[in-house]
């Protein structure tokens, strides 16, 4: 199943890629959207995987021409007039005047794979013309034009080709140290470790207060904000993509861990029973009032957030597979709703699939001690996610899952009237459930009851509770 997921993903990628939308009903692309510099860029960075992947070894000489033809892509929007302040940048997609700091930010890493594989030397220059010149301006022009009323270290979040600028300062940009990172790597100038330090002094206090975006002086009130009225959410997929490339910099540092747990534990909630953060992340999460603030998630996140989870929150990786697996078509598009992974837009996103690729490509089975014992002795039993509106209790999501269920122990259990000793089971998973989920188990339904999480250094081992059999 997981090999079949991924030839879909491969597959779809090789198609469609670098549109950013392809509209399933119609059989075609996306016209209003077209073509951009994320898709394409994304679509590299796991092509390059899947070229040096024994899942894909009959297909080399294939990838090899799609990174070909999306990196040339990415030289034909890219701006190569120096006169203008987006020298380097990239156009946002074909019919647009903006280039954004955050798309030189995605493409710079593809370009630099794409240089390695084939030796093309322009794909190196437009890297360095990318980081060196464009985000490198992005960074110092605001102050010294009076966009900004002073230099913070921060990157302009975009400028047009007649040199329009977008002034805000974005968290999402982050993600530029994986960029400059990599220029650094290979050039050795310090300019690059300076825009770092720099962008990493301005963005953090704003990244670890779960922030979007601080509006400058003197177009902005010289705060931060969030989005929404009152501003309360957030875009799950800034902070994603912020948390990546911090993790990719600084490993599992005190502001990575914070922001990850802190968004990993805004749960369900009393409108969005069905919503459940291990899976990926909502669209748009309220974390002042903590709670989901829109109806689907943001499928993108299960792969963007890989890299972590898979050191510091396994479970959730298995929570994402086990779901991802079982609903493969549904996750290629952008956004699906909890309740019942149903689109909510039909537009499959090249994005998105390229992410969930990498998920796909790289995950490997939890390998310790419990999921060993869930291998040898687990049995397949069904969850039923709760969820209630007004008064009226009804269960979606169905996942089947592994599980080991031994009868429950004398001393844990205050039997009820009307029912037995032999009608109260424990459950062991390492997959995500809830308390007053159903559980379905050898023809009999259960409802679960409290969860408790064990955990060894500060990691997730598995899920527990006492299940009580529902007589009908």
């Amino acid at each position: 199943m997981p090999n079949t997921a991924l030839r879909t993903y491969f597959d779809f990628i090789m198609s469609y890629a670098p549109y950013f939308y392809y509209l399933p009903d119609s059989g075609m692309v996306d016209p209003e959207w077209g073509r951009g510099p994320a898709p394409a860029a994304f679509a590299v960075e796991f092509l390059y995987e899947a070229y040096n992947a024994k899942e894909f070894e009959t297909e080399k000489s294939a990838i090899y021409d799609k990174i070909v033809a999306l990196a040339d892509y990415l030289l034909s929007i890219q701006c190569n007039d120096n006169l203008k302040l987006a020298c380097g940048g990239f156009k946002s997609r074909d019919d647009s005047t903006y280039y954004y700091s955050i798309d030189a930010m995605r493409a710079i890493p593809a370009l630099l794979k794409a240089y390695d594989l084939t030796g093309t030397v322009a794909y190196y220059d437009a890297a360095k013309l990318a980081g060196g010149t464009f985000l490198y301006n992005m960074q110092h022009k605001p102050s010294e034009l009076g966009i900004h009323d002073k230099y913070y270290g921060g990157f302009a979040q975009a400028v047009t080709i007649t040199d329009l600028w977008v002034a805000d300062m974005w968290v999402i940009d982050l993600y530029s140290l994986k960029a400059l990172k990599s220029l650094h790597t290979r050039t050795e100038e310090a300019k690059y470790q300076t825009m770092i330090n720099d962008a990493l002094s301005f963005y953090r206090s704003g990244f670890e207060n779960l922030y979007l975006k601080y509006s400058p002086p003197p177009s902005g009130d010289g705060a931060w904000h969030r989005t929404g009225l009152p501003e309360n959410l957030i875009y799950d997929d800034d902070f994603g993509y912020a948390l990546n490339a911090l993790y990719d910099y600084e490993g599992w540092s005190k502001s990575v861990r914070e922001v990850y747990d802190s968004i990993s534990a805004i749960g369900a909630s009393g409108e969005y029973q069905a919503y459940n953060p291990a899976c990926c992340w909502a669209g748009y999460v309220d974390v002042v009032n903590r709670k989901p603030a829109c109806e689907y998630y943001d499928s993108v996140t299960s792969g963007i957030l890989y890299e972590i989870r898979n050191t510091y929150d396994i479970l959730a990786v298995e929570q994402s597979i086990n779901t991802i697996l079982q609903n493969s078509d549904a996750f290629m598009f952008w956004g699906i709703k909890f309740v019942d992974y149903n689109p909510v837009e039909r537009k499959k996103s090249v994005v998105t699939v390229s992410w969930l690729a990498h998920l796909l490509l790289n995950y490997r089975p939890v390998t310790s001690a419990f999921a060993r014992i869930l291998q040898a002795y687990g049995e397949l039993v069904t969850i039923h996610t709760r969820r209630e509106i007004d008064g009226t209790v009804s269960y979606s999501s169905n996942a089947n899952v592994l599980a080991v269920v031994n009868p429950a122990q004398a001393n844990e259990i205050l039997i009820e009237p009307g029912y037995a000793s032999n009608d109260y089971v424990r459950v062991y998973v390492l997959s995500a459930f809830g308390h007053r989920d159903k559980m379905t188990w050898q023809d009999a339904e259960y409802e679960i009851g409290p969860v408790e999480e064990i955990r060894f250094r500060d990691q997730l081992m598995y899920r527990t509770a006492l299940c009580r059999r529902l007589i009908k």
